[in-house]
């Protein structure tokens, strides 16, 4: 029987122990989001070298599919098992994978090595997001949520010009190895500085549901892949996939209905904020991830610039999201009030998804920068947002679990718009080149001929075989984004029907172990010191 939840102050950790703590979590979130950003400069070199150019949205769609996969058994386990083993796990797996990809040779293992590392990505994401709910109260998690959209953001700007930085300079490669130094730091951070309440007994697994959903996960994103670009939807392979996706779907609801501890509940899809959150980030996800993930490769090929100013020219982007996230959180924690936020951006998210789709080859530098600038305001006002909207809806014995499958639907959007775009964006230059080119100039000379394209050896290719190279990274990328424009509208819409419930003012914890004296709660934590706690009203 779940023992009930009792509202209880956080924990008295004192100023200190708390600020050090959430540079711990910080580093972790750091960690993943650097890791999605640090790549994207680098990415053309990469899969140029690699001779894989085919194969480049498989660098980015591995690594969304194998944390998409996992954020629910973390989320699920983290509420069971408690979060800082779990967390550690994560590190080391996610380091382990950084190791592989810096020694890659070829696409394979490159593609391997991101697969590693989304395992371990998922629980950074996740844990992170669920350990402050652990230990802060919702109204007070405004501005937690607040500054963690500002690691993504301080990340994306970052990212870019170190991985332009390495590339141009050591190599590579380092975009890679730059991961263990601060996974260590980010290791220290969870072993010295996390101190959370401590679940005794033997959880019960859901590996049906474990398995079920890997499955149904890989099988959506294999189809929405491969279908009508490396098979035609009418093959036995895209059908196959499709039965598999549907008959995955319909055994986990039926296996998830029976079990004693089921990974995503399905009481969660009886709760209207989660529900028109989960379907807004879901659709936001395919919009950013979308537009932005192929970004710095179209800006390297179309506009003719290097790996870092590609990077650079993606900072408006962030430094915006990073107010408006930053800014927003503080709102919510002095006001009470959200529901404003995820419509606004939204409305943005669309506003700047026109502007990018009317972008040229020969269009100002500014006006990059300034489309940029309304995708971050747009992106800093609805994502944290919308999960701090699902984790107010729940009691704390769940929240890792309703965080994780928030996450995990957005995340399913998030790969069907890197998969998706990814393979509608690289079927077209593929047909655009073999129609613009002539079919001896093709490679440029590249050994690997088309797949060998990489920006540098773009620059040096005869002014009309340039012109037609550029022209075709532009015209099949840009019309993409005036597709997604719909689904940031119905995500803006979707969350008109919020119920803007009060926030809560205090951390419920489920009390495993309790001693009442003068109104006292005592917690046991993870080095088995009771940690006092005063009863406060929710």
């Amino acid at each position: 029987m779940t023992p009930p939840a009792v509202p209880v102050a956080a924990p008295a950790e004192g100023k200190q122990h708390m600020v050090l703590l959430f540079i711990g979590l910080m580093l972790s979130m750091l960690l993943a989001a650097l890791n999605q950003t640090v790549l994207s400069t680098a990415l053309p070199t990469i899969v140029g070298e690699l001779h894989g150019v085919n194969e480049m949205l498989w660098v980015i769609t591995a690594f969304i599919l194998a944390s998409t996969v996992t954020m629910p058994i973390y989320g699920k386990l983290g509420d069971l098992m408690g979060r800082k083993a779990l967390l550690m796990a994560a590190i080391v797996l996610f380091m382990i994978g950084s190791v592989v990809g810096a020694l890659a040779n070829d696409m394979a293992a490159l593609i391997t090595a991101r697969v590693i590392q989304g395992l371990g990505g998922g629980g950074l994401m996740i844990l992170s997001q669920a350990v402050i709910a652990d230990v802060v109260p919702a109204r007070e998690r405004g501005k937690y949520m607040g500054m963690m959209g500002g690691v993504f953001a301080i990340a994306s700007v970052a990212g870019p010009l170190l991985g332009g930085w390495f590339t141009e300079g050591p190599g590579w490669r380092w975009v890679f190895w730059i991961n263990i130094p601060l996974g260590l730091l980010a290791l220290a951070g969870a072993v010295f500085f996390l101190k959370l309440p401590r679940h005794s007994g033997r959880p019960r697994l859901d590996l049906g549901g474990m398995v079920l959903l890997a499955i149904t996960t890989t099988c959506l994103v294999l189809f929405a892949t491969w279908g009508g670009s490396k098979y035609e939807w009418s093959d036995p392979i895209i059908l196959g996939l499709i039965a598999g996706t549907v008959l995955g779907a319909v055994a986990f609801v039926l296996v998830e209905r029976r079990t004693a501890e089921p990974i995503i509940p399905l009481h969660l899809f009886k709760d209207l904020n989660f529900n028109l959150a989960t379907i807004a980030g879901l659709f936001i996800g395919v919009a950013m991830f979308g537009a932005i993930g192929y970004l710095p490769t179209y800006l390297q090929m179309a506009f003719s610039v290097n790996a870092t100013k590609s990077g650079l020219l993606m900072i408006p982007m962030m430094g915006a999201l990073l107010v408006a996230s930053v800014v927003s959180g503080q709102l919510v924690s002095r006001t009470g009030r959200y529901k404003w936020m995820p419509i606004a951006g939204g409305v943005l998210v669309a506003v700047a998804l026109v502007l990018l789709s009317t972008l040229k080859p020969g269009s100002p530098l500014w006006e990059i920068c300034a489309y940029l600038a309304v995708m971050g305001l747009g992106l800093g006002l609805s994502m944290q947002i919308m999960v701090l909207i699902v984790q107010n809806s729940f009691p704390l014995r769940e929240v890792g679990t309703a965080t994780a499958s928030n996450n995990f639907f957005r995340q399913i959007g998030a790969t069907l718009g890197s998969a998706v775009v990814g393979s509608l964006f690289a079927h077209r230059l593929a047909d655009l080149l073999v129609e613009r080119l002539p079919a001896a100039a093709t490679g440029g000379g590249a050994p690997g001929g088309s797949n060998s394209l990489t920006p540098a050896l773009v620059g040096q290719l005869p002014a009309p075989i340039r012109e037609a190279v550029i022209s075709s990274y532009n015209d099949a990328l840009t019309p993409i984004f005036v597709w997604m424009v719909p689904l940031a509208l119905i995500a803006a819409v979707l969350m008109c029907f919020v119920r803007e419930k009060p926030l809560a003012t205090a951390v419920e914890h489920d009390v495993l172990s309790e001693s009442i004296s003068e109104g006292s709660i005592l917690i046991t934590a993870d080095d088995d010191s009771p940690v006092p706690a005063t009863r406060s009203a929710r």
